[in-house]
């Protein structure tokens, strides 16, 4: 993608109603893949598949650790499940499954969680996914990707479908904002470059993306110039891409919609340190659970807004110099 100092970030459709689209296309193309849910297939989408293919959807009914263990059955049939619940159920409760009959024997299953972070809104803390990056992160051969907008959703749903191997990928309930368009490519492992700068990098995954561009352009005002890293996959990491923007601009700001204690962050400070040591900053949720509200004001609430952006970038700066 061109780098771009100017965006008209439009509202689009959440990632979780782009998971759903591109799984009925994917099912119309290859008629191996089908879905597991558990009962929730009207807020994970899946139900647009289940129209379309009800005889190849799944519907295991408040049994997480159920589904996972045979979704991956399906797996060794020849099939290419995904297997869909909220972040916090599918990770949390079937943990054991997807590490002892998906990651050890490195099956062919994807794992899509929705109404991941605290953005999920009223539907409080108990449901509310901040870990599961660094879950998935732990579970070995798993690719693990968190997309954020409808159009990278669609593009990396299609792309884990041809990946050979586990991988998880991480959705939202709300609405997000439009970073891409048209003809933009995403590879897994790869790092996207959505604005280009010199004084420091930001590095970001899901609704924070575009957090960060509004930041990047605020920040711009001031005379500021900020590198945005799209980090769509947290594993595999792109580790050039990191080791790049700390030789070239110095200083990283890391946002990101999950506990800062084994997030993106973590993943990015541990390549920072093993290839150009810098100045970083982490903005995230900082050792809490949040709590009921609109997603807006929960987002506000906890610092995950561009305004805390800009303010970590600021205080990086600061050390940078």
């Amino acid at each position: 993608m061109p780098a771009q100092t100017k965006f008209e970030l439009k509202m689009g459709a959440a990632t979780r109603e782009a998971f759903g689209r591109a799984l009925v296309e994917l099912g119309r193309e290859n008629k191996d893949i089908v879905v597991c849910d558990a009962d929730l297939s009207k807020s994970t989408m899946t139900t647009y598949f289940a129209k379309e293919f009800p005889d190849r959807f799944f519907s295991f009914g408040i049994a997480e650790a159920n589904m996972v263990a045979a979704g991956c059955g399906m797996a060794y049939a020849g099939k290419i499940p995904f297997i869909s619940s909220f972040s916090a159920f599918v990770m949390n409760k079937g943990f054991e499954q997807l590490r002892v009959a998906a990651a050890y024997p490195n099956l062919n299953v994807k794992v899509v969680g929705t109404h991941s972070g605290i953005s999920i809104g009223e539907d409080g803390p108990s449901q509310m996914s901040v870990e599961e990056i660094g879950l998935a992160c732990s579970l070995v051969n798993f690719v693990v990707i968190a997309p954020s907008d409808e159009p990278s959703c669609k593009a990396l749903v299609k792309a884990a479908a041809h990946h050979v191997g586990p991988v998880f990928i991480r959705t939202g309930r709300p609405k997000s904002l439009t970073i891409y368009g048209e003809g933009q490519t995403f590879e897994i492992g790869k790092a996207i470059q959505v604005i280009d700068g010199k004084d420091l990098t930001i590095i970001a995954n899901g609704l924070l993306v575009a957090q960060s561009i509004l930041a990047a352009e605020q920040l711009e005002a001031e005379g500021v110039s900020v590198r945005v890293l799209d980090m769509h996959t947290a594993k595999p990491i792109d580790r050039e891409a990191i080791r790049k923007a700390a030789s070239e601009t110095g200083a990283i700001v890391v946002a990101e919609e999950h506990l800062v204690d084994g997030g993106l962050g973590v993943r990015v400070a541990q390549v920072v340190a093993e290839t150009q040591p810098c100045p970083m900053e982490f903005v995230g949720i900082q050792e809490t659970y949040a709590e009921s509200g609109q997603p807006e004001e929960l987002l506000e609430k906890y610092g995950l807004v561009a305004k805390n952006v800009a303010e970590s970038a600021k205080k990086v700066l600061k050390r940078k110099q």
